[in-house]
């Protein structure tokens, strides 16, 4: 999630009342793209390459499915400790990640590189762009692929408090980020909960050492399609009106809203052939596999309005026939360990962004055990979704804390 709400009101507020002056990132910081590598290879030869597909939403970074590349580039290229990445272009631009290792890695081109020179606190700026993330990604927008320039971020101004000051705003953040990882954990364990109450009552969904009849998904669903991305692109966005869900809204058995764009009614009807329903499930069609939270192959149920809600041309819309397969049944299936493995042999495209097809999505094996028993399943996962519900709402309460600071 971005949260760019959450760190902005810290900086309005608290920097508001404490201001000394305010100053370009220029002034403090280095801000330039990586390098434009031509080669990249996954099996470990050379030096380890960040792109943007490494930054995970949270902040963090995914530092070890990485490609690797054997070009010789200039020292600036290469990494530093507390260095803070931030995506340039592509659906997820405005992404912030922060380096917290001493290894070496190289910095792929589309990643921007902030290397602070000045005794600001790297977390000060780090929380400071966080701020900022959804106004980058706006900056960048108007145009088919969004893309910002390290020189349009570098003319931001950062507002510079006391050390005493930025030092307070740098702790309550830390904080907050602290109870944030804690919500996310309970998350997991909820999740590994149902993992184990399906693998005890149905075994392994691929393997299917417990023998149950095997059919094809597109024989138990009444629609398959995947979604348009409509001409112009992102100039159709709206402020508001019918929620227009892209691949990185889809996350593993979660739709993301903190980014989430929006098309008006007329568009919306020149796309009614993917108008979503309540009950669907989505599936990202494109992206990379190697890594546990990968774009490619992602499934979560979409649970809003009928006609409320569409999706672009990478993602796809299947439409359970509940009368054959419960779909909190098959969702499961789509999002567990031996599914992505399945995926990673099924799917076509180069190692660095690859493509389930249609016909992928419709020959997938699903096991049929008796409708009583999935259902059952499904009682026990929406038992659990009330304590999801539970621990969402405490970080709902984090934010709208921050928001009345």
């Amino acid at each position: 999630m971005r949260g760019e709400g959450l760190y902005k009101s810290w900086f309005i507020v608290k920097c508001k009342s404490a201001f000394v002056e305010g100053m370009k990132l220029s002034d403090i910081c280095d801000v330039y793209s990586g390098y434009a590598f031509k080669t990249f290879n996954d099996l470990g030869h050379g030096v380890p390459v960040i792109k943007i597909s490494n930054l995970l939403p949270d902040g963090s970074m995914d530092l070890i499915n990485c490609l690797y590349t054997t070009e010789n580039i200039k020292e600036k290229f290469y990494s530093k400790k507390s260095d803070i990445y931030i995506a340039l272009s592509g659906a997820t631009t405005g992404k912030i990640s922060i380096m917290d290792k001493d290894n070496t890695f190289a910095i792929n081109q589309r990643v921007g590189i902030v290397r602070n020179r000045s005794t600001i606190p790297n977390e000060y700026l780090k929380y400071f762009l966080m701020s900022k993330s959804n106004r980058i990604l706006e900056e960048a927008s108007g145009c088919a692929q969004p893309n910002i320039s390290p020189k349009q971020i570098a003319n931001y101004e950062v507002p510079k408090c006391s050390d005493a000051e930025m030092g307070k705003i740098v702790s309550e953040l830390r904080e907050i980020d602290k109870i944030k990882n804690t919500h996310q954990k309970q998350l997991e364990l909820l999740d590994e909960l149902v993992k184990a109450r399906f693998m005890e009552m149905f075994g392994d969904p691929v393997l299917n050492e417990k023998s149950w009849r095997v059919i094809k998904l597109g024989e138990l669903c009444s629609k398959i399609c995947s979604g348009n991305t409509p001409k112009g692109g992102s100039d159709n966005y709206t402020k508001e009106g019918i929620m227009f869900f892209r691949s990185q809204n889809v996350w593993k058995n979660r739709l993301e809203l903190d980014d989430i764009v929006y098309i008006d009614e007329a568009t919306h009807e020149k796309m009614k052939e993917t108008s979503l329903n309540y009950g669907d499930i989505l599936i990202t069609k494109t992206g990379r596999i190697n890594t546990e939270n990968s774009s490619l192959g992602r499934s979560a149920l979409f649970l809003g309005k009928n006609d409320s809600a569409n999706i672009n041309g990478h993602v796809y819309l299947v439409r359970i026939n509940s009368e054959l397969v419960n779909r909190h049944f098959v969702l499961q299936i789509l999002i567990s360990p031996q599914y992505r493995d399945l995926i990673r042999r099924v799917c076509v495209g180069g190692i660095d962004k690859r493509q389930l097809n249609q016909n992928h999505i419709y020959d997938f094996p699903i096991i049929i055990p008796p409708l009583e028993l999935q259902n059952q399943f499904a009682s026990f996962v929406e038992e659990i979704d009330k304590s999801r519900l539970l621990s969402n709402h405490l970080l709902f309460l984090i934010k709208s804390i921050s928001s009345n600071h």
